[in-house]
């Protein structure tokens, strides 16, 4: 499975996750989620690997977070997937996912804690 980051070029620690990935001898496969969103589906894969819920996912501070009134607590899960698939800005990042795992690159080291020893990637510091 190829290692995949969902990346924002604009944000800090995206390209700082990046950068530490390819300082790795890791080429992942680079998903600018603002261009093309993932789909529903995908962000409940996501979700599953990372064991977040939608809010656990979501930029707070984001416009559109206000602007769509997403803490209110009667949002069911779909209807907060579905509002980060229309609004990808939503959706936290740098996401990478290798190892059928999933982490948060915030700060970006944190990605590093997805690569274990018994992977067949080359084994990181």
């Amino acid at each position: 499975m190829p290692i995949t980051i969902y990346h924002n070029p604009k944000c800090s620690k995206s390209r700082q996750t990046l950068e530490l990935l390819v300082k790795q001898g890791i080429k992942p496969l680079i998903k600018e989620y603002l261009k093309i969103p993932p789909t529903a589906d995908t962000i409940k894969e996501i979700l599953k690997k990372l064991g977040y819920t939608p809010r656990d996912l979501m930029r707070k501070k984001e416009d559109a977070y206000a602007e769509h009134n997403l803490d209110n607590p009667a949002l069911s899960d779909d209807d907060l997937i579905g509002l980060m698939v229309k609004h990808p800005i939503l959706i936290e990042r740098p996401i990478v996912l290798a190892n059928e795992k999933a982490a948060i690159g915030r700060p970006p080291e944190k990605v590093l804690e997805i690569f274990n020893q018994n992977s067949k990637s080359k084994k990181l510091i």
